[in-house]
């Protein structure tokens, strides 16, 4: 900390917003954009080439997308370890598709056997999960679309209710909404991403005294 750094009052007392902080809010917007930017690239070379190489993409979008999770404020401390939970298991699920089939046919089989969905829709939970954090928040539209596009899509592929073109459709735009949603973080202060860090050290003193 120094002199330089804001301080505010919050709920349980005055905190600091340092560089450190800074530094993690500034990874975390970069790894939003990351995340969208790779949905919504290896979804249209999808489209448009095939699926041969557009499963490279996905290696840029788990990573983000884990990276965000570990930079990500989130008071309820197991509401965030969930969401991570979610992302392992969506990774997992990636991993055993590309076993039982090829990296190159993963997302054609995914087309063809929308079952697999079940084990690589926690990653996309998670997705959805930063959406509803980020709508619950700051209210922003974009993070309203991100967060029911994606289930309305792969839940209604499940089910049988949206076709191959219309469930990639949604998951597309919910990859657009995703880029506008981190392009306007970066013109927040980033004590709006911190939040009140006093409510971190209160819960944090609670565990504490419950494990003591």
């Amino acid at each position: 900390m120094t002199t330089a750094d804001p301080q505010f009052d919050g709920m349980y007392g005055p905190f600091t917003i340092t560089s450190t902080d800074r530094e993690e809010v500034q990874r975390y917007r970069i790894c939003l954009l990351v995340s969208g930017i790779s949905l919504s690239a290896g979804l249209l070379q999808w489209w448009l080439v095939g699926g041969h190489w557009a499963w490279l993409w996905l290696l840029p979008l788990g990573v983000s997308l884990g990276l965000a999770l570990q930079w990500i404020h989130i008071y309820l401390r197991p509401l965030h370890q969930a969401l991570q939970l979610f992302w392992l298991l969506g990774c997992l699920g990636w991993l055993v598709l590309m076993l039982q089939t090829s990296a190159h046919e993963a997302l054609n089989t995914l087309a063809i056997q929308p079952r697999w969905l079940l084990a690589i829709g926690p990653m996309f939970a998670a997705l959805t999960g930063i959406g509803f954090k980020e709508f619950f928040c700051f209210r922003r539209p974009e993070a309203v679309g991100l967060t029911l596009l994606l289930p309305i899509a792969l839940l209604g592929r499940l089910l049988g209710l949206v076709g191959n073109g219309a469930c990639g459709m949604l998951v597309l735009v919910a990859g657009l909404l995703l880029v506008v949603l981190a392009v306007r973080k970066f013109g927040m202060d980033a004590a709006a991403d911190v939040g009140d860090k006093s409510v971190f050290a209160y819960l944090d003193a609670q565990r504490e005294g419950a494990g003591s």
